[in-house]
């Protein structure tokens, strides 16, 4: 099998194909496969080489379920399946082929759009306009507990999204990520808990994994930049700016890029709201025009935070005690990792004069001290792990977490001097520093 394969289906369904890929430069240079089960398999893995064989990796890119199909005289609703396997096999090789062979030459107008399979992206597709190149899609998680419909980076998003890609006239690739995923965001994200913090494991993905290998995908398909569906837009000097609609502004999970990355990223829907975004895919009879937006981080969709930390991170039920700041047992947990600061809800304590909030937890005796909420009240939040963009000394404000407002504040070494009082940062959460809308940098709140 020649390059780098790529393989569908299996003992689920009984048909599996193999697609092997060769790239050199820009250009598909050897294909082959191999199949088992159906005879409609056998064909279909035959008419993908027939289609790929010698063509642009571009080219290669738009073949997916439906002209594979056609190039078979059109498979009956019972063999598409098959057509499917063998579209989903090519992906996967070619993503990879490209990914380590692929050498277009760089065309400065060009950019390659994220997709996920949601309104947000598919319209920054259409806005990018004649400048796309591309598409595509990383697949960060496969589990068969989740719900694939609910998550942004599954293998049945990935197919959604390629159907859309292709529905476009877009090439789509297809980038297997999971390793990657699972080393560089998954395991902090597990650690993390274990140790008593309240990550944010999106800071995580887009400062330091998910951008990044899509933007390194660019330069092999010869995109000068990254088109993204978020909701962020850049200053005239290169910094990340808050979006224009304050609902959506996503700029908090972009706040660990580096000033590299970000140069090279464009946010079509920066100036954008929600309902005009909707309505932009609407008026374009996009099929995710009224697709719901995705709640939960994607490695979660379906499963819940307590049950992936008890099958992924050995975090099951860990029955401790609750206590106030004295040290008085109020109540019993079942385990100090399913709470952060600020915390109310699931504190099983009966009797209390007034409602009782997370002041902290200590991962290593199990324990979660709780009392009223004027007791998480501070001025001062020590971080560490500081990356800025500009001098300390022009950081005006900062947001504590994600959906927070912005809190006047200066920045003192390793100390967030508030402004006015905010209760309960959470240890591990990122700060945000800004500087009017312009974000500055990042760090992680200390506990």
């Amino acid at each position: 099998m020649p390059g780098h394969d790529g393989i569908a289906g299996g003992a689920a369904c009984g048909d599996l194909v193999r697609i092997g890929i060769a790239v050199e430069g820009d250009r598909v240079v050897d294909a082959g496969f191999d199949a088992s089960g159906c005879g409609a398999a056998q064909a279909a893995g035959s008419a993908v080489v027939d289609l790929v064989l010698g063509e642009p990796v571009l080219d290669a890119a738009r073949v997916g379920t439906h002209t594979i199909s056609e190039a078979l005289g059109g498979l009956s609703p019972g063999k598409l399946h098959a057509a499917e396997l063998a579209a989903d096999a090519l992906a996967r090789a070619l993503g990879e082929a490209v990914r380590a062979d692929g050498a277009a030459p760089l065309d400065p107008e060009l950019t390659l759009v994220a997709m996920s399979g949601g309104v947000d992206s598919a319209v920054a597709a259409l806005r990018a306009g004649a400048a796309c190149a591309a598409a595509v899609t990383l697949e960060l998680w496969r589990d068969p507990d989740n719900d694939a419909d609910r998550s942004c980076c599954s293998a049945g998003a990935v197919r959604v999204s390629r159907a859309l890609a292709h529905e476009m006239g877009l090439p789509h690739f297809t980038v297997d990520l999971r390793d990657e995923f699972r080393a560089g965001v998954v395991d902090p994200w597990l650690a993390d808990h274990a140790a008593g913090l309240t990550p944010n494991p999106c800071v995580r993905c887009n400062g330091s994994v998910r951008l990044d290998a899509m933007l390194e995908f660019a330069d092999r398909i010869g995109a000068a930049t990254l088109s993204t569906g978020h909701y962020a837009r850049r200053t005239p000097d290169g910094l990340l700016r808050l979006a224009a609609d304050a609902a959506k502004d996503q700029a908090y999970m972009l706040a660990g890029l580096s000033r590299e990355s970000l140069a090279r990223l464009r946010f079509p829907l920066g100036d954008l709201t929600k309902p005009q975004v909707r309505a932009i895919a609407a008026e374009h009879e996009l099929p995710v025009a009224s697709k719901p937006d995705s709640q939960d981080l994607c490695f979660l969709a379906g499963t819940g935070r307590a049950a992936f930390l008890a099958r992924h991170g050995d975090l099951g039920e860990r029955p401790g005690d609750i206590v106030d700041s004295g040290g008085r047992v109020l109540g019993r947990h079942r385990g100090a990792h399913h709470f952060t600061v600020g915390q109310r809800r699931g504190l099983e304590v009966g009797g209390a004069a007034e409602p009782l909030y997370v002041l902290r937890t200590d991962a290593d005796a199990n324990t979660v001290t709780v009392g009223p909420r004027a007791a998480l009240a501070t001025r001062a939040v020590r971080v560490r792990d500081a990356r800025l963009h500009g001098p300390a000394h022009e950081v005006d404000a900062v947001k504590l977490r994600y959906r927070s407002p912005a809190v006047p504040c200066s920045l003192r070494g390793a100390t967030i001097e508030l402004g006015e009082p905010v209760a309960g940062p959470a240890p591990g959460q990122t700060a945000v520093f800004l500087r009017g809308d312009a974000v500055l940098g990042c760090a992680t709140i200390e506990g």
